[in-house]
């Protein structure tokens, strides 16, 4: 996840069908000043190579928001992450464990490693909203 959000950055976009939908993403629980948000939107897996467009934004208040336009209708999951220290990735431990605030849609992957199923929704429609709650696996240093 952490080189796929970093190229997602640029934001590159899907082509999509005339059918397309739009898609607000809320992110809180940022920690205001500190770094940037990446929001990546992720087709079939939360693997790197399955989250294809995504955004990035100063950390300017606790709670931002981030719109996708012309996304084709299908089954997608959001995952977010500040980057506190600049690096464009999400900061991990040598066991893996992110040391940076980090979240997915529905609340995934809180209690262990994110299930794809688990974050899933359904894009059909413009209009849709969904909600992110960055939170830290580990306490700040």
């Amino acid at each position: 996840m952490r080189r796929a959000l970093l190229v997602l950055a640029t934001g590159a976009a899907l082509a999509g069908p005339a059918a397309a939908a739009g898609l607000s993403v809320e992110v809180d629980g940022v920690e205001p000043g500190a770094g940037r948000v990446f929001v990546a939107l992720c087709i079939g897996s939360l693997a790197e190579e399955a989250c294809r467009i995504g955004q990035s934004g100063p950390a300017a208040g606790p709670v931002l928001g981030f719109g996708f336009a012309d996304v084709p209708p299908g089954t997608y999951a959001v995952a977010a992450f500040q980057d506190l220290d600049g690096d464009g990735r999400l900061g991990r431990t040598p066991l893996g464990l992110p040391t940076e605030p980090y979240g997915f849609s529905n609340g995934a992957g809180r209690r262990g490693r994110p299930d794809f199923s688990a974050a899933a929704f359904r894009l059909a429609e413009p209009g849709t909203s969904v909600r992110v709650r960055l939170t830290r696996a580990l306490p700040a240093r």
